[in-house]
């Protein structure tokens, strides 16, 4: 069983309900600005001297945020990164550590057709209040596993709004 010490470490109720949205919303940001191409919002979510560490990347947040942003516009038709609920343990009054299982679709397209790239993996951060701000100061991204499927649209072109993409 878990206990509300589990839950809320050295926070009270109250201050860990706020810590834990903010966080989740760190997390949501860096995955709605991936999927919009959005460097300057995948950067928030980053301390200014934050880390990632991707495995074919290693380095700071702003400066991958750059770099995804800029592969993925150019080598995407559009993306989907869709983070499960993270698991929040507060290490002090201002650091927490968190697991979040991810899943990510990339729609590509080539000289072959389109196709999707599937991804399963975790973000595994490291997050500090700063200046009253919860960010990630490091992250590390692990590989669970990963599919390639060709689609064919299910949709005739139109249909829909378009996405929010930059």
């Amino acid at each position: 069983m878990t206990s509300a010490h589990d839950v809320n470490g050295p926070l009270s109720p109250e201050q860990a309900v706020a810590a834990e949205r903010a966080i989740q919303r760190c997390i949501l940001n860096y995955c709605r600005g991936i999927d919009r191409c959005d460097p300057e919002l995948v950067a928030s979510s980053f301390f200014e001297d934050g880390t990632v560490d991707y495995g074919s990347f290693k380095g700071l947040g702003s400066v991958f945020a750059k770099n995804a942003t800029t592969s993925l516009r150019n080598n995407a038709v559009a993306t989907k990164h869709f983070p499960a609920a993270p698991v929040i343990d507060f290490t002090s009054a201002t650091t927490a550590e968190s697991e979040t299982q991810v899943l990510a679709w990339h729609r590509c397209s080539n000289e072959g057709g389109e196709y999707l790239e599937n991804f399963a993996g975790r973000y595994f951060d490291q997050l500090e209040l700063r200046d009253g701000e919860w960010r990630i100061a490091h992250r590390t991204l692990t590989h669970d596993w990963d599919a390639k499927f060709m689609v064919e649209p299910a949709f005739t072109p139109g249909r829909f709004n378009p996405s929010p993409r930059n």
